[in-house]
């Protein structure tokens, strides 16, 4: 985590955006929990990065000196630190606020994206290590521990975990906080304990969220940090633009669940949904972009009854948000097939993505997918990994018709997985102790029920059957949609709409929340991208 010492050049580079301070022997640079003021680039002394809370409060992680720079990604979004930073000795430094960081990363190609480089570095290895950040404690695999690491993951935020038995203290706040077996408590990095919180109460007391109220206007207001939305973000914000993008979920939308792109432009190797998602969320950043997640819109307000005739958006806690012009990719929602008992199962043994937490639960155990898309293709390798058997359950003949043939490809290299053709899941079952045991399959040729006289071992199902567009926000404000609730763009919503502009002067419609688009992640991006050449037509066509 230690990056590389900075040379004499360097320094004096850095010295025009930032501020020299001193600060005195044990006087904190950062406090776990409070806004980080910026970068510090050490001119002098020593400081020591302890962690607040963890199995070890107060225990040493780092130790920095002159030449080397204390901070990560989180400095371009001036969250709240995760750690404390005590100076040893009294130290200099030159203080780089986060407006200075933008602009340096921008100014000073070089020296900038060597900075950058090293940013993102940190973020991924304190997302892996999982030393630092908020403390979950809760019984591996328990629904509500699982829901708070997919979060926290799918959100690059590190974060730390204990079972209530790993040591006195961790048992001692179980039994303080009342927390079951099913539950999760979550220590914040300033202390403050909660159970079982919401994604929005989390973030809200890590310091992620900005909850002041907001007069000023944007030039672009984009709902959705699924692929579109963020490209459309770091094109607009690159531009000159004042960007902010918010999302009610997690970065990258559905394809953020992808444990695999491996047909995306520029990535031979592949790369996994929160990798992209993160990286296009720095790159957004990097350009003075706005990224609010967990935040949800409410309604569109396209009247333009205000001062500033700007378009709003109403945000779940009554806040709103002003902007000239509104982008549109808030994407779709999972669709749940009609299966008795699917709800009590959520977050146990139904899932609707394959990421790392949902995958370690299904160790040496027999699950079922539904589904045959790309998305179902790339659960199913990722969870064989994983898993002692992968059925896949498929309502058509086979995977050729939905399929990349990368993906059916490798599918059929994989010894324990099975694709069953012409079937569905018609029900579940589960075992005393309420969690999914097996399933009855239907054959859809015959009709016949359970074909081999038994039903269908399964601990686990992914749910890839669809989504449904993410529009009932849009209620009332005069966006058309067409008969299925995606949104109507250029000469489908009538009068003189520009491309990919909606029915409302100003409101854009781009990614898979748009009728007749390529449910793709490169088609996504693609719209993203192409729509700023628009918006700029609609943003000076009166000036």
């Amino acid at each position: 985590m230690l990056p590389p010492p900075l040379s004499a050049d360097d320094m004096a580079r850095i010295a025009r955006f930032a501020r020299p301070r001193l600060y005195r022997r044990g006087e904190l640079l950062k406090t776990a929990g409070q806004p980080s003021e910026g970068v510090f680039v050490l001119l002098g002394g020593r400081v020591v990065i302890r962690r607040r809370v963890g199995v070890v409060p107060g225990e040493r992680l780092a130790e920095y000196g002159a030449g080397e720079y204390l901070g990560e990604l989180g400095q371009l979004a001036n969250t709240a630190s995760l750690i404390d930073a005590e100076a040893l000795e009294d130290t200099e430094v030159l203080l780089v606020p986060t407006e200075g960081l933008r602009a340096l990363i921008i100014g000073e190609a070089d020296l900038g994206a060597r900075i950058m480089q090293t940013l993102m570095h940190r973020r991924a290895l304190l997302v892996e290590a999982g030393l630092i950040g908020p403390l979950l404690v809760g019984r591996p695999g328990a629904p509500q521990l699982v829901r708070l690491q997919g979060f926290l993951r799918r959100n690059a935020q590190p974060h730390q975990h204990m079972a209530p038995g790993d040591c006195d203290a961790t048992w001692t706040l179980v039994e303080q906080y009342g927390g079951g077996d099913d539950d999760a408590l979550v220590v914040c990095p300033d202390g403050c304990v909660l159970l079982n919180p919401s994604e929005t109460e989390l973030a809200r007391a890590m310091g992620m969220l900005d909850t002041r109220d907001r007069s000023e206007v944007f030039d672009a207001l984009i709902v959705g940090a699924g692929p579109s939305g963020l490209a459309a973000a770091v094109y607009a914000a690159s531009e000159g633009l004042k960007v902010v993008v918010l999302d009610s979920r997690h970065l990258g939308g559905q394809a953020g669940a992808s444990a695999r792109i491996e047909n995306y432009l520029g990535f031979p190797a592949g790369i996994s949904g929160e990798q992209l998602a993160s990286l296009a969320c720095a790159q957004a950043q990097k350009f003075g972009a706005e990224v609010l997640v967990p935040v949800e819109a409410r309604a569109l307000d396209c009247t333009r009854a205000n001062p500033q005739q700007a378009l709003r958006v109403q945000l779940a806690d009554s806040r709103w948000l002003q902007g000239r012009a509104i982008i549109i990719a808030s994407g779709a929602r999972y669709r749940r097939p009609p299966l008795a008992g699917l709800r009590e199962l959520e977050g146990r043994s139904v899932w609707y993505w394959a990421s790392a937490s949902e995958a370690a639960l299904c160790t040496g155990q027999e699950v079922a997918l539904v589904g045959g898309g790309n998305s179902a293709g790339q659960a199913a390798v990722y969870l064989s990994q994983f898993a002692s058997r992968v059925r896949m359950l498929v309502r058509g003949e086979g995977l050729a018709a939905t399929m990349s043939q990368y993906l059916i490809t490798r599918i059929a290299n994989q010894p324990n997985i099975e694709v069953l053709a012409h079937t569905e899941l018609t029900e579940l079952h589960t075992d005393d102790s309420g969690c999914l045991a097996a399933g009855s399959l239907r054959d859809r040729r015959t009709g016949q029920i359970n074909t081999t006289g038994r039903n269908c071992p399964m601990r686990h199902i992914f749910l890839f059957v669809g989504a449904d567009p993410e529009t009932a926000w849009l209620e009332g404000c005069g966006v058309r949609l067409d008969d299925k609730g995606f949104v109507l763009t250029g000469t489908e919503a009538g009068g003189e709409a520009l491309a990919m502009e909606t029915s409302v002067p100003g409101v854009f419609a781009v990614g898979d929340v748009r009728s007749g688009s390529v449910k793709r992640v490169g088609g996504a991006i693609g719209e993203g991208a192409a729509v700023v050449a628009t918006l700029h037509r609609y943003l000076t066509k009166d000036v």
